[in-house]
C-alpha cells in the first residue's frame, strides 16, 4: 500500500485526466473525539469511487449519496463552484448516525472538479521526495503550491487551507530474510515504501514481497543512496556484523526518525562495544540505536517480531513516548532476575 495522502490525490489526478468530475474532501477542523485526524482526505468520482477516508465511513457513505449518481445516466451531483464546509456530528443523534464518537464533531472542506494541473504537478513534487504546501483559497477554490521546509499540521481559517504534504514515509531494511519479508509487508499497509538491500543475490532472489524496491549492494553505500531524511526509518535485520554493523554507521548520523538492529542482548553489548572502540562512536551517539529491535510482546516468531518492530516504529514516527519496561533489553533482564 503507498502512503495514502498521495494515493488519494493521484488517483484523483489520474481521475480528472480521465475526464470524470470528482470531489476532494479534507478533515480540517475536529471537536472532541474523531474517528480520522485533521489532514485526512478523501476523493470520490462522480460514479461514486472512492480512495481515502476522512471517518469510519458512515461520512463517507453520506457524501456518496449526497454528490455521486446513483444510477447509470444520471447526471452527477458534483456541484461547481467555490469550495464548501460541511459539519457532521452537531448533536448527539447525528454523531451516532455517522458512527463519531461520543461528542465527536468534525468539519470537512469539500473542493470540485479540482484542476488536474495544480494535481499533477503536486503528485510529481511528492513523488520525487518534496515537502509541498498546498493552500486553497475557500472563495473560488484557487490552489497554489510552494515548497515547505519541515512538516506542519493543517491550518484552516475559513478563508484559506494549509496543508503540507509529504514526502512519503521511506523504510529500508538490511537483509532480505523472512523477518523482513513480513515487517516489509507490515510497513506497505502502514503507508510507506520499503527498499530492502542484501548484497547477497541468492538472499534477494527468493524475495516475494510485491511493490518493495530490492538493491544488490553493500548496504553502507545503500544507505547513502537512499539519503535517509526526517520521514526516513532504517532496520538492519541480516544478523551478519559486516552488514549490519556498515549500515548502521552510515545512518547513525543521518536524519533518519528510527534506527534498529535486530539481535540479542549480547550480540547488542558487542555490536555497541565494537562500534565505540574501533569507529569513533560513543554511548551517546548509540543512544538513538533502538536494539535489540521492537517493543517486548514476547514474540517468537519472524511474524510475532515483526509486529514487536512495526509497533515500536510506529509508536516513534506518531511522538509516542514508550515506557521502558516496554524495552526487550528491560523485559528480558527481569525475566531472568
Amino acid at each position: 500500500m503507498e502512503s495514502i495522502d498521495v494515493k488519494v490525490l493521484r488517483d484523483l489526478r489520474d481521475w480528472r485526466a480521465a475526464g470524470f468530475r470528482a470531489m476532494l474532501a479534507t478533515v480540517v477542523m475536529t471537536w472532541g473525539s474523531s474517528p480520522r485526524p485533521i489532514g485526512a482526505m478523501m476523493a470520490l468520482r462522480e460514479d461514486g469511487m472512492t480512495v481515502g477516508s476522512v471517518s469510519g465511513g458512515c461520512i463517507e457513505d453520506d457524501l456518496i449519496v449526497r454528490y455521486a449518481s446513483s444510477e447509470a445516466g444520471q447526471s452527477a451531483a458534483i456541484p461547481q463552484g467555490a469550495p464548501q464546509l460541511v459539519q457532521y456530528g452537531v448533536d448527539a443523534e447525528e454523531a451516532h448516525r455517522f458512527g463519531l464518537p461520543c461528542g465527536g464533531t468534525l468539519s470537512l472542506l469539500l473542493e470540485f472538479d479540482p484542476e488536474f494541473a495544480a494535481l499533477d504537478t503536486l503528485v510529481q513534487r511528492l513523488e520525487a521526495g518534496e515537502l509541498v504546501q498546498r493552500a486553497v483559497s475557500c472563495s473560488d477554490g484557487a490552489v497554489t503550491l510552494s515548497a515547505a521546509s519541515e512538516p506542519s499540521t493543517l491550518r484552516f481559517d475559513g478563508v484559506r487551507m494549509i496543508n503540507t504534504l509529504g514526502p512519503e514515509y521511506r523504510m529500508l531494511l538490511i537483509g532480505a530474510g523472512a523477518l523482513a519479508e513480513y515487517l516489509a509487508t507490515m510497513a506497505l499497509f502502514n503507508g510507506f515504501a520499503v527498499t530492502v538491500c542484501d548484497p547477497r543475490p541468492s538472499y534477494l532472489a527468493s524475495w516475494s514481497v510485491p511493490r518493495v524496491e530490492t538493491v544488490v549492494g553493500m548496504p553502507d553505500d545503500v544507505v547513502v543512496a537512499f539519503r535517509p531524511d526526517a520521514r526516513s526509518c532504517i532496520v538492519a535485520l541480516s544478523h551478519d556484523p559486516k552488514l549490519d554493523d556498515l549500515a548502521l554507521l552510515e545512518a547513525l548520523h543521518s536524519k533518519a526518525f528510527y534506527l534498529g538492529a535486530i539481535g540479542s542482548r549480547r550480540n547488542d553489548a558487542q555490536r555497541r562495544a565494537r562500534m565505540m572502540t574501533h569507529f569513533g562512536e560513543t554511548e551517546a551517539s548509540l543512544r538513538r540505536l533502538r536494539s535489540p529491535v521492537g517493543i517486548y510482546i514476547g514474540s517468537k516468531t519472524p511474524a510475532e517480531i515483526a509486529v514487536s518492530v512495526m509497533a515500536e516504529i510506529i509508536a516513534v514516527k506518531n511522538q509516542v513516548p514508550l515506557p521502558a519496561e516496554m524495552s526487550v533489553a528491560i523485559a528480558k533482564e527481569r525475566e531472568v532476575a
